[in-house]
Parts: structure tokens; sequence; C-alpha cells
């Protein structure tokens, strides 16, 4: 229904954010690192899922459209609804998502609050295979290049997924430019 919001951000919350688009505001739930991001007066975009319940609407918004696409994953996950997905998004990040799935390391998803460790094991299952991929290439060749520029390896490959996931079809130039504005931003 709402694929993205771009507006002005008229209130941060701990876990939530609204913004102000043609006249409406829009209470969006986000992950706290996005929370912490925003700024009240300044314009932001999220990518936007909505989920209609009986009682209401609820409208969940992620800084880049990889998050966005993990969300959806989180909540084929039986037991995962969109709070626990939002908790998960809110305390790992998609690289250590990524890098958990790829181990098989349940254990780390029981850090996020509310998981046990029979959710954190069939969160691992449910997700292999399953987890959205930018271009590998395209991000080792953006985690080189940060690298290059004397970046940690950790931030450059989180900051480069995000990137390449964000823009897909850019050039490799726009792609390290994203890159190195979300890392001067952390």
């Amino acid at each position: 229904m709402f694929a993205s919001v771009r507006g002005m951000v008229t209130s941060v919350g701990v876990s939530n954010v609204v913004i102000e688009c043609n006249g409406i505001g829009y209470e969006i739930s986000v992950p706290t690192g996005a929370a912490l991001s925003a700024v009240v007066g300044s314009e932001m975009i999220f990518h936007t899922i909505v989920i209609p319940r009986e009682d209401e609407w609820l409208l969940f918004g992620f800084q880049d459209v990889e998050s966005k696409q993990l969300f959806s994953v989180l909540r084929s996950v039986s037991g995962v609804g969109p709070k626990t997905a939002l908790a998960v998004l809110s305390t790992l990040s998609t690289a250590e998502i990524d890098d958990a799935v790829s181990a098989g390391d349940a254990e780390r998803f029981t850090s996020v609050p509310g998981i046990g460790a029979k959710t954190a094991s069939l969160i691992v299952v449910s997700l292999t295979g399953k987890m959205p991929q930018a271009s590998n290439r395209d991000v080792v060749d953006v985690v080189s290049a940060l690298t290059g520029l004397g970046w940690a390896q950790a931030d450059a490959n989180e900051a480069a997924r995000a990137a390449v996931a964000e823009l897909p079809n850019a050039s490799m130039s726009d792609r390290i430019r994203l890159a190195l504005t979300r890392l001067s931003a952390s």
C-alpha cells in the first residue's frame, strides 16, 4: 500500500518517528538505529510496510530496502510477528543477521528481547537460503574501495551491503559515495 514515506520528521521516539507528508503525520515504527539517526526538522525517507489489523493499521519503516526485505523474511518465520522482527533489526545489523544465519549461530538471536533458544533456532533454519542478498561482486568491490581508503573491514562491509542494496542499479562511484556518507554519519 505505502511503499515509502518521505517528509519532515516532526517527532522521534525510541522506536518510532512521525513523518509529516503533505499535511498528514505518519507514525512509523522503526528499528532503534533508524530512530537514533532521525532529527526533528530534517527530511527523511523510509521504505515502508503496512500491516492491517482488526483494530489498527501498523506502519513499519526502514532506511534501506535490504532491511525492509529482511523484516518481511523474518515475519515469515513461525512465531515471529512484526514487533519481534523489528526487535531483531533493532538489536542486530543486517550483516550480523546474515553472518549468524550463514554460520548457523542461533545463539546470536537469543540476545534479542523476546527470543528464546527454540525461536532462535527456527529463525536460522527458516532464513537459510532466504536472506536478501545484494550482488556479492558489487559488495566486494565497494568494500575494497572503502578499506583502501582506510575504513575497518567490518564497517566497510556493512556500509557496502547497505549501499549496494539501496542503489542496485547505480554506478560504483555512487555506491561508494553513499557508503562513505553512511560511514561518516556513524
